[in-house]
């Protein structure tokens, strides 16, 4: 019988990665330039939303995590704004271009 591979294999490396990450948080914002590249790394290439959720109801790290988030995630960055603003541009020119072939 062929079973269904539910990603659970690889649970053990999330909640040992998961584990540093929440080590380092708990010395937010003392952390080194490379301590802190780890943990932006971990949130936008490793975790998931039950890795979030569960750092977000860690009541230990609560108020380190809120500050991280506000000053790291919480944000526009330069490339959210450059892609808005490409998307407004394509939008007005269509916008244009419907406006000019119905006069």
């Amino acid at each position: 019988m062929a079973t269904k591979s539910t990603g659970v294999v690889h649970a053990p490396v999330h909640a040992d990665e998961r584990a540093q990450v929440t080590e380092l948080l708990a010395r937010y914002p003392d952390l080194s330039e490379r301590e802190l590249d780890a943990v932006k790394t971990w949130f936008k290439r490793t975790a998931g939303p039950l890795d979030v959720g569960m750092l977000a109801s860690d009541t230990t790290i609560a108020e380190q995590y809120r500050a991280y988030r506000k000053d790291h995630h919480d944000r526009f960055s330069a490339r959210d704004i450059g892609i808005a603003a490409v998307f407004l541009a394509i939008t007005a020119c269509i916008v244009g271009l419907i406006a000019m072939m119905s006069s």
